[in-house]
């Protein structure tokens, strides 16, 4: 298994019946995706150094299992289809204690400069499309 973030639910984080609000599994996936970079070499400073920006182009999750205040969660992020200008990020939410799936998801980005416009990170950055290709094929 590659990267594997773990979070610990907040109180807050929780609505009127005790468990996880929905809006929240979204900044879960953020969170790991962004850690996932820095751990790869490309955190988001870098590529904003750099000129890029990676916005979000969908979101799409499927809530399996209710998580509340105190629980642990572990949000492990692939990438399951990259092509230089776009690329999907999907990721397993699992409680820690029980190991039950608690949420599936995935999330489309596009490389863009600064000022939105998409680019082809394999002409604009052959170092960081290498190491995105990399994963896309299955390296962690």
């Amino acid at each position: 298994m590659g990267y594997v973030y773990e979070r610990k639910i907040n109180y807050y984080e929780t609505d009127r019946m005790g468990i996880v609000h929905h809006s929240n599994y979204i900044r879960y996936m953020e969170e790991a995706r962004c850690g996932w970079m820095e751990v790869l070499g490309v955190p988001m400073s870098l590529l904003e150094a750099r000129g890029f920006t990676i916005p979000t182009l969908e979101v799409n999750c499927r809530y399996l299992r209710a998580v509340t205040s105190g629980d642990v969660i572990l949000v492990a992020p692939a990438i399951s289809a990259y092509n230089g200008v776009r690329m999907t990020v999907s990721y397993v939410i699992t409680e820690k204690e029980t190991g039950q799936t608690v949420a599936e998801a995935f999330s489309k980005h596009c490389f863009t400069t600064r000022d939105l416009h998409p680019v082809s990170m394999k002409k604009k950055d052959p170092e960081i499309h290498a190491i995105m290709e990399r994963l896309a094929g299955g390296e962690a």
